[in-house]
């Protein structure tokens, strides 16, 4: 059954007027610190490139392990909390750099591992919410506008935090305290929905195994690697193959993010006419033609990647519409929170090694990038497809 969209309707199924404006305003506050982190820990810390990089990454892999913690938290029935405690650590790691002094490793570490944990642990929660509050093909349009609203609140963040980099170090411990300050008001908003969910009164708790969803998992992997393309590979063909102005990735960027906030809902309702898993198996061929498109389009020129890109933002958005929901769908009520925790797993495992296995096989040159990639995403769709639901 297609889904209609009605913003009202929408509006709810999301978690109402409250949860979406905590949605807007955390995403605000990572699009300010997120892509300018690195910048903060080398020139208002006076840290070294590398040992901020190391750190960096080690927020995030601690992160991940206490994804596994927030899943079984899920499953108690917990949901806006969790939602806001991810926020609210947040605020403890902005507060953690904001009282770092110059050359303090330890501290910016600290600070990291904070943001790190909140980073990974916001979607699963968000998704859990979003499973309690809407169901069925509703519940994927909700999770598909929750995802629209993320973007627009990541590059209005992005903008204003590049607009502070101008004015120097002080710009930069600004922006920093500003986070801080969003994040509290999102973890505020998330909090006063008060919204948990009653397992005992849901039908089918009672019973039931987990998914394993092995296939889905790893094709997962490989599948997050096109969240990525547009931050990393696109930037390497253009800049290092074809020696274009830096205007071109950050236009392909721009329009990456534009792309996603005025077309994931419709996309998303579109493909509610098929199965989730068909619709996530058809992602990855899209994605895999892409892929094919950028190793034809290298040969042409920027304006020839930058077209390509559109396609390869349509499977982004197709992916991202369908595999979240796929997993919603499978889980029982009970084991809603686990099943996205694994699923937050294996993305975020793909976000942590796609920028070292994307470099290794750029510096090999554009056919064994994009075909590398062609081939995976395409083994990964065919897994997807492959495997048999209980």
């Amino acid at each position: 059954m297609t889904t209609q969209i009605r913003p009202r309707a929408l509006l709810r199924a999301s978690g109402g007027p409250r949860y979406a404006a905590a949605v807007v305003v955390d995403a605000l506050g990572t699009g300010l610190l997120r892509p300018f982190l690195l910048l903060y820990g080398v020139t208002v810390l006076g840290l070294s490139a590398p040992v901020t990089g190391i750190a960096m990454t080690a927020g995030i892999v601690v992160g991940l392990c206490c994804v596994p913690v927030v899943g079984r938290w899920l499953d108690g029935g917990a949901r806006s909390t969790v939602v806001a405690a991810s926020m609210l650590v947040r605020v403890a790691g902005v507060a953690l750099l904001l009282i770092a002094p110059a050359g303090h490793t330890g501290l910016f570490a600290a600070a990291a591992l904070f943001l790190g944990i909140g980073n990974q642990a916001w979607p699963a929660a968000h998704a859990a919410l979003v499973a309690t509050v809407a169901h069925g093909r509703e519940r994927d349009a909700a999770l598909a506008g929750g995802r629209a609203l993320r973007n627009a609140g990541l590059g209005v963040g992005a903008l204003l935090a590049t607009a502070c980099l101008a004015g120097g170090t002080t710009a930069l411990r600004a922006m920093a305290f500003g986070t801080g300050l969003v994040y509290l008001v999102a973890a505020a908003l998330a909090w006063s929905v008060r919204l948990r969910a009653d397992l005992a009164a849901t039908p089918g708790t009672a019973a039931g195994p987990a998914p394993r969803m092995r296939s889905l998992l790893a094709a997962n992997v490989v599948y997050a690697f096109c969240l990525t393309v547009p931050e990393i590979a696109v930037p390497l063909v253009l800049v290092t193959r074809l020696h274009a102005s830096p205007v071109w990735p950050a236009a392909v960027f721009v329009a990456n993010t534009v792309l996603v906030v005025t077309l994931q809902v419709p996309v998303t309702g579109w493909l509610s006419r098929i199965p989730r898993r068909t619709a996530l198996a058809l992602a990855g061929v899209v994605l895999a033609a892409s892929y094919l498109g950028f190793l034809a389009a290298t040969a042409l020129g920027a304006p020839a990647v930058a077209a390509v890109s559109v396609v390869c933002t349509l499977g982004e958005i197709a992916y991202a519409g369908s595999a979240t929901a796929l997993v919603t769908a499978l889980a029982p009520a009970h084991l809603l929170g686990r099943a996205l925790a694994r699923f937050q797993l294996s993305t975020g495992f793909g976000l942590a090694v796609s920028p070292a296995v994307i470099t290794a096989l750029a510096a090999r040159g554009p056919g064994v990038l994009w075909g590398g990639l062609t081939a995976a995403t395409l083994l990964s769709a065919s897994a997807v497809a492959a495997e048999k639901d209980r």
